[in-house]
């Protein structure tokens, strides 16, 4: 019956990751934000599309590399986890980014669905938490920002209308 369990969690998790059900996917709030609009910033709200994503994409790289590698040394708080522009640099770097955070989001996934992966062990070099701590603190902070994202996107009139 534990196997069960443990199956089922994998899979909510691996859900949970990916967005969708309760929350907007990364590909659809990503998708269609026209190049003039990447570095602007609505008015009254203090981040850009760009820093939006280059935020997620940071947090989400430490999260992963705070799991897999003893070494890991996390940026400075807060100033490590944003870009430094407004702006991405040029479309390649925007491009770079959205690819990047793909990857590791497929490699967080591929953890938690992995059965050699207890979910329920302390990562040892870590003050005491789980990795499926780690997996629900990604999904969260994805899914926080991803709604701040979507704001942005309607407050600069880049938004679908439903």
């Amino acid at each position: 019956m534990k196997h069960d369990h443990e199956d089922s969690l994998r899979q909510h998790l691996t859900e949970l990751l990916k967005g969708g059900s309760a929350h907007t996917r990364f590909e659809e709030v990503i998708a269609g934000i026209p190049a003039k609009l990447r570095g602007q910033k609505p008015a009254g709200l203090p981040h850009s599309p760009w820093m939006l994503l280059e935020h997620m994409r940071i947090a989400q790289w430490d999260i992963l590399e705070f799991i897999r590698n003893r070494k890991h040394v996390s940026p400075d708080w807060p100033k490590g986890y944003w870009p430094r522009s407004e702006a991405p640099p040029s479309p390649a770097a925007w491009n770079a980014s959205i690819k990047k955070f793909r990857q590791d989001l497929k490699t967080m996934q591929n953890i938690v669905a992995n059965p050699k992966t207890d979910l329920h062990a302390r990562i040892p070099w870590g003050e005491d938490q789980p990795i499926l701590r780690e997996a629900l603190l990604l999904a969260d902070h994805n899914a926080y920002h991803l709604g701040q994202l979507v704001d942005v996107r309607r407050l600069l009139g880049a938004w679908p209308e439903e």
